[in-house]
């Protein structure tokens, strides 16, 4: 019994041992706003990991939004109202499916090139080198990271809605024959600026702040091993996508709960 408690102990001070390194490292790097000749690192990074994102965004969303849409007009179509069917898709896609499965993919592809990237740099001992030479690597190579996570994935978010809803047309009424303007109108009449696009650009915003930090920190404290970097890798999707999924439940609950 004293040997588990041991263990227990010895595991909950590493674990906030971590958290402290974790949050004092973001706070840091959140503070050093990039400006001057720094901004080309955010540029380059916004590239890296925006930029290059997109594809995949593009063609999840035209996918996503079609089934949705196909499943809606199914399902809908028996009560003859298929004119709901593009207010159904927006609100899906802009209260939870736009946000969230942005932030699942944005882990998924530019959080693990994140945390790998800084993972090889500390293990080539390149931001040991940088400390020498007298250049915080937290404002260097932390800061354009963070920042450009922070920024480019509100827009990924606002691509995938847009894309989303376009592959919900064509598969709506292109293809099954929808009223368009039963369609448009729906969807005009029923969503709210803020209540529905501004709370979901509001939780990718959240999204992509802890997103980011798990990455940059993942890479940053990895052990510096082939070996350390991989499973820094891994836990920086594994935890990210857990993360995103429990801080949907409960935004949505304060968001949209009644109380």
């Amino acid at each position: 019994m004293i040997a588990l408690l041991d263990r227990l102990g010895v595991w909950a001070l590493n674990y906030l041992s971590r958290l402290g390194r974790a949050t004092s490292m973001w706070f840091t790097s959140v503070a050093h706003i990039p400006h001057g000749q720094d901004m080309h690192l955010v540029l380059n990074q916004l590239h890296h990991v925006g930029v290059r994102s997109v594809l995949i965004i593009v063609l999840s969303a035209f996918s996503i939004g079609a089934v949705i849409a196909l499943q809606f007009h199914t399902q809908l179509s028996r009560f003859g109202a298929e004119d709901a069917v593009g207010l159904g898709l927006t609100l899906t896609l802009l209260r939870e499916l736009g946000p969230v499965v942005t932030g699942l993919l944005f882990a998924g592809r530019a959080g693990s090139a994140i945390t790998a990237e800084i993972g090889l740099m500390k293990t080539t001992e390149q931001l040991s080198s940088m400390e020498m030479m007298g250049v915080d690597p937290l404002y260097r190579i932390v800061a354009p990271r963070l920042w450009a996570g922070i920024i480019s994935m509100p827009l990924l978010t606002i691509i995938f809605n847009v894309v989303g809803i376009f592959g919900g047309f064509i598969v709506a009424v292109q293809w099954l024959g929808s009223d368009p303007g039963g369609f448009w109108s729906g969807m005009q009449a029923g969503v709210e600026l803020w209540n529905d696009i501004g709370k979901g650009l509001l939780k990718s915003l959240l999204f992509a702040l802890v997103i980011t930090w798990i990455a940059v920190f993942q890479g940053y404290d990895t052990e510096p091993t082939a070996e350390g970097v991989g499973l820094a890798t891994t836990r920086t999707v594994v935890l990210s996508s857990v993360v995103v999924l429990a801080m949907d439940f409960f935004l949505t609950l304060i968001m949209y709960g009644d109380f």
